[in-house]
């Protein structure tokens, strides 16, 4: 059985990736959005934590959390947040997949790819690295041409908030299509 190391800091932050299983395209349906939306507000007044940034593509979604001072457990609040997702929608999002014994003795749905892959944030730098990686995912997976034109992000949230100016992605664009976390 494979032991993975995972950097386990009390309140840290950590920048994820979370993938549908298979790559099957079903977060960005109305009634997925939704599901999990209310999944991740369930698990947040159970396990608290602070959603940084966030980008929601067709079939995986990347974000950056900070976790209380005293908590490290970022596993425990995915492995809910995707419970409770699949429980809310699962059946309203047929994915056609034929489940292998793997998953099955895992009691995996066929709704996530099994892990998610997660790096701490170092500093400043490192989160606005991975800020600008977030918000200029959607451009890089061919989805719109401009990052203000995907509606699933913080993108928006930066600009109100005068982080990013409306010409952000012009000014950013050689160093974030060379960094590449996925």
């Amino acid at each position: 059985m494979s032991n993975y190391r995972r950097s386990k800091t009390p309140g840290g932050t950590y920048f994820f990736t979370v993938v549908t299983y298979n790559r099957h395209e079903i977060l960005c349906k109305p009634q997925s959005r939704m599901a999990l939306r209310n999944a991740i507000e369930e698990v947040r007044v159970l396990l608290p934590f602070h959603i940084d940034a966030w980008v929601l593509l067709p079939d995986h979604l990347h974000c950056i959390w900070t976790l209380p001072e005293d908590d490290a457990d970022f596993s425990k609040r995915w492995g809910m947040i995707k419970s409770k997702y699949t429980k809310n929608v699962g059946w309203a999002m047929p994915t056609n997949q034929k489940r292998s014994i793997s998953r099955i003795k895992h009691r995996d749905s066929d709704m996530w790819q099994r892990r998610f892959w997660e790096h701490q944030i170092l500093d400043q730098e490192d989160f606005n690295r991975h800020c600008d990686y977030i918000h200029y995912n959607p451009v890089k997976h061919g989805l719109v041409n401009d990052p203000m034109k995907w509606n699933y992000s913080t993108i928006h949230r930066f600009i109100e908030k005068g982080l990013y100016s409306r010409d952000w992605s012009v000014s950013r664009i050689r160093d974030i299509i060379s960094m590449d976390v996925e």
